[in-house]
């Protein structure tokens, strides 16, 4: 049996997820590296982040994979509601991350320790470009693509870059003020530890928005009203309902029609209006149409 051939947006997403988990497990290794020869452990909790990184940046391209599958008897609307539940195991691994460097970065800060080496910032300024870069990169990717899993490791890279940052600081203070400051960098892990918990919160909640079908879509809405206007027959829209699945979107509408047409006549200006909305809206996975006559007293809303 043929394979189902796998959408442009899905490629789309594989590919960025491929590009973000080899990414992460080179920095994971030049941070680790840098940091235990560099004195710095603001940059070896850079490298806990990115190892955790890379586990999670797997756990999204299996996702986004796995999300691709079609529709079956038990799954009518097809699978990509694993998406949203990878984002939260990705933010399961954040927060982990989170604890770890927090807890670390208070043990060295109680514990006296070694000045960072001057050189570790330029290794931490070429990795906040790369980061930043990647975040970028991974965004566009996740609006390209409709896939909260993307967006949810778009924000992991920004994450990153934050926290590079915070150490940049922490070891330029450590560096130019010498003696006495060597916990610098302890405490900007340490700042970093409570962004990426913060951060975690942004990337869980539309994740969890998705889940629970909530309502985030006035301007596809609109874009589904417009495009409805344009089929002969569809006098207006009412109610219009979405949910979102994965990188698509399934479409409850109500279309008004002429109330003395025959049943026949509405069903074939649904079916029109259905592969319309699915044509001009590549994003739509499916369109339900419930026809309402047009009633004189009835006013059009």
């Amino acid at each position: 049996m043929k394979e189902p051939e796998i959408p442009t947006h899905h490629q789309e997403a594989i590919i960025a997820s491929k590009n973000s988990l080899m990414s992460n497990m080179v920095l994971a290794v030049i941070k680790g590296v840098a940091g235990f020869f560099g004195n710095s452990y603001a940059l070896i909790a850079d490298a806990i982040e990115s190892t955790t990184d890379v586990f999670a940046s797997l756990l999204v391209l299996l996702g986004i994979k796995y999300a691709n599958k079609p529709a079956d008897s038990n799954h009518p609307y097809g699978h990509g509601k694993i998406e949203p539940l990878i984002t939260f195991l990705v933010v399961g691994f954040l927060i982990t991350a989170a604890l770890s460097i927090a807890y670390h970065s208070v043990l060295h800060i109680i514990t006296p320790h070694k000045t960072p080496k001057p050189w570790t910032l330029i290794v931490l300024g070429l990795i906040i470009i790369w980061k930043e870069l990647s975040f970028r990169y991974m965004m566009r990717k996740s609006v390209d693509t409709s896939s909260s899993a993307l967006k949810a490791e778009a924000w992991h890279h920004r994450s990153d870059a934050i926290t590079s940052v915070a150490a940049f600081i922490g070891i330029s203070v450590a560096v130019i003020f010498g003696e006495g400051y060597e916990t610098a960098d302890d405490w900007a892990a340490l700042f970093a530890s409570g962004f990426i918990i913060y951060n975690s919160y942004l990337i869980f909640r539309p994740a969890l928005g998705e889940i629970m079908d909530e309502h985030f879509y006035d301007d596809m809405i609109e874009e589904i009203r417009e495009v409805s206007l344009k089929v002969e027959g569809v006098m207006d829209t009412e109610k219009c309902f979405i949910r979102k699945s994965g990188m698509k979107y399934h479409v409850d509408l109500h279309a008004i029609v002429d109330g003395t047409i025959s049943v026949k006549a509405g069903h074939d200006i649904a079916h029109q209006l259905k592969d319309r909305l699915e044509k001009e809206l590549p994003v739509i996975d499916s369109v339900l149409v419930h026809i309402e006559p047009f009633l004189e007293n009835k006013k059009i809303t």
